[in-house]
């Protein structure tokens, strides 16, 4: 594609960066994860009825790395047979081991780094219950489901933690780069730090050191299990788009804490369902704000549709990293075609 057929604004914003100091392809470190570039095929939900790897799911994940993208997080996986009514991908016994390694070894020949993203669902559940007691911060009826929850006690909630670190060596086990803990889309970590959702008065609740303890206490529990090296990646929310959800401050204060205890990276998301495609990154500013306060690499997820804007946020901000979710369902190989377009682009202003 020459230059002449990308859009003006386009052409122009081309001719002004000329060379950035930073492009969407250059290859980094992140831990000891070597990535070839920066994109991030972010998370999308893997269906499944008994929470195994199908064929039909290597297949995509191998279509995915041979189409470019630099690293994969899986669909949210999870750790507690407690939830194993959920239609899902599960790592919470070792019988998922072998279709787990067959999934990373199709990612690996692909040539893309991944990361098994574990998850514990509680309250937002659909119908597929199976007759689960849902198990949340508070008893309250969550607003996207209306499943009542049950009140976790101090017991149960130090048992979660250590279903998290059991999942995240299974995922080693399996071969997988690193693992992302999914505090964040209204899931059980992310509803702690939610006022709404978090009414409790015990050490877990009220304030922000309080309701960041669940996640924090969580990492810890994963750091200690797995090797000092081992990826740990977390996704957060930075907007609930509910009355009383976490603010800003909240955030911040989480990413903080988990700066402090070596997390080797966040990922930045937030209530993305109901926004235009065309709207930009939808937490850009969010995202920004957490990359300049926290020598942790970012990445920012939702909205990310142009390569012009992502290379413009790239070297604005401090953020280091974009995830691509949707995009990359109807076109794999999204991440080659950015590439081939953007030498041509390039290679065509270089010939005005």
């Amino acid at each position: 594609m020459s230059l002449l057929l990308f859009p003006l604004k386009q052409r122009e914003s081309w001719m002004e960066m000329k060379e950035p100091m930073k492009t969407l392809f250059d290859a980094t470190k992140i831990g000891n994860m070597v990535l070839k570039n920066r994109f991030v095929r972010a998370a999308v939900a893997d269906k499944t009825a008994d929470g195994s790897i199908s064929e039909e799911m290597i297949e995509l994940y191998r279509k995915l790395a041979k189409g470019g993208v630099g690293s994969i997080i899986t669909g949210y996986t999870l750790v507690d047979v407690a939830e194993r009514a959920l239609p899902v991908v599960a790592l919470y016994n070792d019988v998922f081991i072998d279709r787990h390694r067959k999934l990373t070894k199709a990612a690996h020949e692909g040539g893309a780094n991944i990361l098994a993203q574990l998850v514990y669902i509680g309250s937002y559940t659909s119908s597929h219950t199976g007759g689960l007691v849902a198990l949340a911060p508070s008893a309250v009826a969550n607003l996207m489901t209306g499943t009542v929850a049950r009140e976790a006690n101090a017991e149960e909630l130090k048992e979660i933690q250590k279903k998290f670190a059991q999942a995240a060596l299974r995922a080693r086990e399996a071969g997988y780069d690193g693992v992302e803990l999914h505090a964040a889309h209204g899931f059980l970590l992310s509803q702690f730090m939610t006022p709404h959702y978090n009414q409790r008065t015990d050490a877990y609740g009220g304030s922000d050191a309080n309701r960041s303890r669940m996640t924090l206490e969580t990492y810890e529990s994963v750091r200690g299990a797995v090797e000092e090296r081992f990826p740990i990646w977390v996704k957060i929310n930075s907007t609930d788009g509910i009355e009383n959800g976490l603010t800003q401050k909240d955030c911040l204060y989480l990413c903080k804490k988990l700066t402090e205890r070596g997390v080797d990276a966040i990922e930045v998301s937030g209530k993305w369902f109901g926004r235009p495609t065309d709207a930009g990154a939808y937490f850009e500013d969010a995202a920004a704000a957490i990359a300049k306060e926290n020598s942790v690499p970012v990445v920012l997820t939702g909205g990310n549709r142009d390569p012009l804007e992502m290379t413009r946020v790239l070297n604005k901000t401090d953020i280091g990293y974009f995830g691509i979710a949707r995009p990359l369902v109807s076109e794999p190989n999204l991440i080659e075609r950015f590439q081939k377009d953007t030498l041509q682009a390039k290679g065509g202003a270089g010939a005005c």
